[in-house]
């Protein structure tokens, strides 16, 4: 029989919080690859483990050389070797590695524990099937806090809908202010161009409806792209660069409907264009800001729960007109 030790005695402490090798645990079966099954078996109910059904199979130097299911062991005949047992692509994970992408690489591969492995080869621990399950369940009440605006799963976090009614009304009221304030602006912009409406009165037939469109884009944005952005953890360049292309496609898309219905309805190709292209431009701005703004506001510690909604939605407004009057003035040649 051999003397492999049947677990190995780490402290988690040493491990940083929300990492794989903070989650692992420290009881849990080995065998040498060279070892017979059934020396195994007999040293498997022997011992007590926190995760019983995965054995982990080392070699004589005591490096990692992959995992076997207990279930397995249990099929193998006697006289195998526990080497030849290993399922070879069986996933391992490093110790300092996020817990959240931990409990990715076990459901991309399908497996319920996973072994923490360091840089040197050997076993740090094993995250067991239970804890893989508690990590997806927070990360995904956080991801839901997330979606709703709400960065961390904590007491001030609560407050948008636990406090009194005066104390959100105090809350909330600052930012509507903000958006009072800026829709000033945007009526200083329609007043900009009364010659152009005066000129063309048809053109103010879109407004309403490129005003809705870049609005429900820039909100499709703040519910999706924020999620992406807990959870996958990638740079924001990069997650900005695959925004703007989305926005880009949905412009696309949206403008190439409404060039067919304006051209069909109103006979005026010009005026189909202009739609189109404004359209184009101000949906993908709209789906770069819904990213940005509520970025902006988490960085500045302002939970974009109470931001993020009246802000974009007057900025997007703005820029939707700007873009619009800007397009068909210089299309169908309107003085401004």
């Amino acid at each position: 029989m051999s003397d492999t030790p049947i677990r190995t005695a780490v402290t988690p402490s040493v491990h940083a919080m929300e990492t794989a090798g903070r989650l692992a645990v420290a009881a849990f079966p080995t065998a040498l690859d060279s070892e017979p099954v059934r020396d195994v078996l007999v040293r498997l109910s022997a011992g007590a483990f926190d995760v019983p059904d995965l054995v982990l199979v080392l070699d004589a130097a005591g490096r990692y050389r992959g995992a076997v299911e207990l279930a397995q062991v249990l099929r193998a005949p006697p006289s195998r070797t526990a080497g030849e047992q290993i399922r070879a692509d069986w996933p391992r994970v490093a110790p300092e590695l996020d817990q959240e992408h931990a409990v990715q690489v076990a459901a991309e591969a399908k497996v319920a524990a996973l072994p923490v492995i360091d840089a040197d080869g050997r076993p740090v621990g094993i995250i067991p099937p239970v804890v893989l399950l508690e990590v997806l369940a927070r990360e995904h009440r956080e991801d839901m806090h997330r979606f709703a605006g709400i960065l961390k799963e904590r007491a001030g976090s609560r407050h948008a809908l636990e406090d009194p009614p005066g104390r959100r009304a105090a809350r909330r009221l600052p930012w509507l202010l903000v958006g009072l304030a800026m829709s000033a602006l945007a009526t200083g912009v329609m007043a900009r161009f009364e010659a152009a409406l005066q000129a063309n009165v048809v053109i103010a037939f879109f407004i309403p409806a490129l005003v809705y469109l870049t609005d429900a884009i820039g909100t499709q944005t703040e519910a999706i792209a924020i999620r992406g952005l807990s959870a996958r953890r990638k740079p924001l360049p990069r997650i900005l660069l695959l925004e703007l292309m989305t926005g880009g496609m949905i412009g696309l898309a949206l403008a190439i409907v409404a060039f067919a219905g304006i051209w069909l309805a109103f006979g005026d190709v010009l005026l189909g264009l202009g739609v189109s292209i404004a359209l184009l431009i101000a949906g993908t701005l709209a789906s770069s800001l819904g990213l940005i703004l509520p970025w902006m506001l988490a960085k500045l510690r302002i939970d974009p729960a109470f931001g993020t909604g009246p802000v974009a939605t007057i900025i997007q407004d703005v820029l939707t007109i700007v873009v619009y009057f800007a397009v068909m003035t210089t299309l169908l040649g309107i003085p401004t």
